[in-house]
């Protein structure tokens, strides 16, 4: 183990024998880090009541602050918590906050995620693997996000909205009600403009099957059609698949409206 002489670290902290912690990080209260994690310069983990777990190769930037109290006025230091997967990377000032009582009491985050600069997740998110946010963009409380998301820069999120799989928001959007999967969304407040084909190309989704992802968000986001009228559209012209099972049973347990 590798911690700068400056650095500050909590008896309650579990490190394991491979991570660095750089010049003036804090690690506060019960923050437990696997193997070869990186905790940068002026980096701050954890907080005094709440408890942090992280899987291997997570990397801190400078100026992080991940586990900390969530910004919920209703929060008495209750001992919540965060837990994170593996090689998740925040970078500058990105800040994710431990769940509330209220919420179930967990923040989650999956594996092989990005974080840009001064990105903001709330407490009681809950974010899947290999998601992408860009720089300066904001979730509130409860937002759920799945595998393979991306976001851009300078996006804002209402609380409790949900974006589906392979899904993509435009920069400088703001988002009040869900996004669906393989959908590309854009607006303030954001719409469903598109099929998101370059990332299911990239997934390795076969053309025929993005033609049938794509025919069924068309019956969601064209033709003036209610959703009960899509769906049954969907089912009757659609291929049935895995995929096209997906996205009608997320928009059918939608509670915020889906983005259209």
């Amino acid at each position: 183990m590798s911690v700068h002489p400056t650095a500050i670290v909590s008896e309650k902290a579990k490190l394991h024998e491979t991570v660095t912690v750089g010049p003036y990080a804090i690690i506060k209260g019960a923050v437990d880090l696997g193997a070869n994690c990186e905790v940068h310069a002026h980096a701050i983990l954890g907080s005094e009541y709440g408890r942090f777990v992280a899987g291997e190769g997570n990397i801190f930037h400078s100026g992080a602050a991940v586990g900390g109290s969530p910004q919920d006025l209703k929060y008495a230091n209750e001992e919540t918590t965060l837990e994170i997967g593996d090689k998740n990377t925040f970078r500058e000032f990105t800040t994710v906050n431990i769940g509330t009582p209220s919420g179930g009491g967990k923040t989650t985050i999956g594996s092989n995620c990005l974080f840009m600069a001064y990105v903001h997740v709330a407490h009681d998110c809950h974010l899947g693997n290999h998601v992408i946010i860009a720089n300066s963009s904001n979730l509130a409380g409860h937002v759920t996000i799945e595998d393979g998301v991306g976001v851009g820069g300078v996006c804002q999120f209402n609380q409790f909205v949900r974006l589906g799989r392979y899904s993509y928001i435009a920069g400088d959007s703001a988002v009040n009600k869900d996004v669906t999967p393989f959908a590309i969304a854009q607006g303030k407040y954001a719409v469903i403009r598109a099929t998101n084909k370059i990332k299911l190309e990239r997934m390795g989704f076969e053309k025929p099957e993005i033609d049938n992802i794509h025919k069924a968000i068309r019956f969601l986001s064209k033709g003036n059609r209610s959703i009960d009228e899509a769906l049954k559209a969907i089912a009757e012209e659609c291929i049935d698949s895995e995929n096209i099972q997906h996205l009608t049973s997320f928009v059918k347990n939608s509670e915020r409206g889906i983005a259209l």
